[in-house]
């Protein structure tokens, strides 16, 4: 056993796995993609705040509405794909814009009214050890990852953020409730010793209260479907299950009903009750396990919510309007 330990410990420290661009979207990948689509249409990019290990946390703004709707990718390390998602809604979106071009049927001129906010990326610390990229630990932080990940160099299945912290588990609406076996930093689902503890939750937690949105959406990637409850008001339920549904109808995902027992800590939990708006999580692709879906699955996916960001917007002006 500790020849095993040992011939994996240097194998982490002296051989790291490689990865192939074309298999994944980096953080670098992002981040040459929003430099360009920065360059060419002049966008508002703001730094919102750093990882725990120091990134940047990026947010762009596409719009002339002071109203705002509010979208997320990767809270978690191996939910890259949301990223790729976002940036390419982004760019497309702009190019839209730009030209008077409607998208999906919905005219862009509605970002004259309501604007929304990228934030492809909120863990690019996870995202990059999910994909072996482990150049920006020093030799102590790469034997602490080790272990959090049981002693394997198989990070494929790494949800947390740099110090093992599950961030989709950080934030306050129901963190108490939240039952997990896990009791130390890990490579997923360790809540933390209190609820915003990790940087980049205390960094979006923040952002959100600043651009006030109307409606937020987190990006996630196992099991095409949306969850859109979190103890909403009785008297909000018909609005935001009204957007749900479009959303579902728009995506053809299936379209989760609220439990009785469900408990949050998750980002639109927390949205939800802090803002009493609409807020969901929804799920890319097909039902995979402790690992990222394949960049083939991403057409179709595209295919399936290219017009969810403006369908939002429309939708948040009227909630604006009401």
């Amino acid at each position: 056993m500790k020849k095993i330990m040992l011939v994996g410990l240097l194998a982490l420290l002296f051989f790291p796995e490689t990865i192939l661009a074309e298999t994944v979207y980096s953080p670098e990948r992002m981040e040459l993609d929003l430099k360009g689509i920065q360059e060419e249409y002049k966008l508002d990019v703001q730094i919102i705040g750093q990882t725990e290990k120091g990134k940047n946390i990026k947010a762009v703004k596409l719009g002339k509405g002071k109203n705002t709707i509010l979208l997320v990718g990767s809270h978690h390390g191996r939910e890259w794909l949301s990223s790729k998602l976002l940036v390419t809604m982004l760019e497309d979106y702009a190019a839209a814009y730009r030209m008077g071009k409607p998208v999906g049927g919905y005219p862009s001129e509605l970002l004259d009214q309501v604007s929304i906010w990228f934030i492809p990326m909120l863990n690019p610390d996870g995202v990059s050890i999910q994909q072996g990229d482990l150049s920006s630990l020093n030799v102590l932080e790469k034997v602490s990852i080790w272990k959090m990940n049981r002693y394997s160099n198989n990070w494929s299945r790494w949800k947390a953020n740099a110090k093992g912290i599950d961030l989709n588990r950080q934030y306050p609406a129901g963190w108490k409730e939240v039952m997990s076996r896990e009791t130390e930093p890990t490579y997923q689902f360790y809540k933390g010793e209190h609820p915003l503890q990790a940087a980049e939750v205390k960094a979006l937690v923040k952002f959100t209260k600043e651009i006030d949105p109307l409606i937020a959406v987190s990006y996630h990637t196992s099991g095409r479907e949306i969850f859109w409850h979190y103890h909403n008001k009785r008297g909000n339920m018909a609005r935001d299950y009204g957007i749900a549904k479009k959303t579902a109808d728009l995506t053809g995902y299936e379209l989760t009903f609220p439990e009785k027992e469900a408990v949050g800590s998750g980002f639109t939990d927390w949205f939800i009750t802090e803002f009493n708006r609409p807020g969901m999580t929804i799920e890319l692709s097909y039902l995979v396990d402790e690992t990222n879906p394949p960049m083939t699955v991403f057409p179709e996916e595209w295919e399936r919510n290219r017009s969810i960001g403006i369908m939002l917007a429309k939708e948040a002006n009227q909630v604006h309007n009401k």
